[in-house]
């Protein structure tokens, strides 16, 4: 069993990120420029933003954060997201989900001009993605992208599993994953919580790549030996052991499966920390755009 270290390869690739911000800079441009738009307190939310502009930061980017009230209307989130729309010194930005309940997410997302939605949710992206164009992709998916690559996974061929059909992860790694690239030409099967024998489905996977979001959903008897995992999930669990009074796990019971894998992400130190760098290199392509 070998740890996928999402943590340690987003490093890697921030540096790598920051030599090219250096270089450009030094060239006479302006630095890269991040912005995000948060709306309401959510704690979660606060947190995530947190970390892209410390790393923001880390890489040389500028960055900027627009705070909206709970209460702000759909038309007034839309307007603030015409008006970096239309701002030539911002690359690329992102409406940090969730949004409260009276917003409609899917309209705001429809309003992101493609060409600066970096997080790659605009269904002209995804339908770029889904074609092999060039375009932005779901910075989750794409950190996966890079962790496979870059740990030199072998997906030619094999039988790969995702288990949850989100827009944001499940469905684009399906389509990813099965195109004809480097990283691709597997036999994708996508599950859900309505899928049946999906234990059945699971333990003839090669690869299984976990976004469902339920604590230890999968167990050590639904895993082959020697397979690929990839935990996408984060939850709580309670752990009086803890300060905090609880901790955060993944969608795979770790503990029991991980020595039966050949590769496992942890949870946290896997996934998460690659999606913040893909948001990164989103933001460069953006960028060096720009300049052409």
């Amino acid at each position: 069993m070998k740890i996928l270290d999402g943590k340690a390869l987003s490093i890697t690739l921030q540096e790598e990120i920051k030599i090219q911000v250096t270089k450009s800079v030094a060239q006479g441009h302006r630095a890269p420029h991040l912005a995000a738009i948060i709306v309401g307190d959510n704690p979660a939310s606060r947190v995530y933003v947190g970390h892209k502009i410390k790393a923001c930061e880390r890489v040389g980017f500028k960055s900027s954060l627009f705070q909206e009230p709970k209460d702000i209307t759909q038309e007034a989130l839309i307007a603030r997201v015409e008006a970096l729309n239309v701002d030539p010194s911002i690359d690329g930005f992102i409406v940090q989900l969730p949004l409260p309940n009276h917003i409609d997410a899917l309209g705001v997302t429809l309003s992101i001009d493609p060409d600066n939605d970096v997080d790659g949710f605009h269904p002209m992206n995804l339908g770029k993605m889904a074609l092999g164009l060039e375009t932005y992709i779901p910075a989750t998916p794409y950190g996966i992208m890079l962790l496979l690559e870059r740990y030199a996974i072998e997906t030619s061929g094999k039988d790969v599993v995702v288990v949850g059909r989100s827009n944001i992860v499940g469905t684009p790694m399906s389509i990813l994953l099965s195109r004809n690239a480097k990283v691709g030409n597997a036999t994708v099967t996508l599950t859900h919580s309505r899928t049946k024998n999906l234990s059945e489905i699971l333990k003839k996977a090669d690869i299984i790549i976990a976004a469902i979001g339920r604590a230890n959903f999968i167990t050590t008897e639904m895993v082959k030996e020697g397979a690929v995992i990839i935990d996408v999930g984060i939850n709580s669990v309670e752990d009086p052991t803890r300060k905090s009074g609880y901790r955060l796990v993944g969608d795979v019971d770790f503990e029991n499966v991980a020595e039966k894998t050949s590769f496992i992400t942890p949870v946290p130190g896997g996934v998460g920390p690659l999606t913040v760098a893909a948001l990164l290199m989103n933001t460069m392509k953006s960028y060096y755009k720009k300049f052409n």
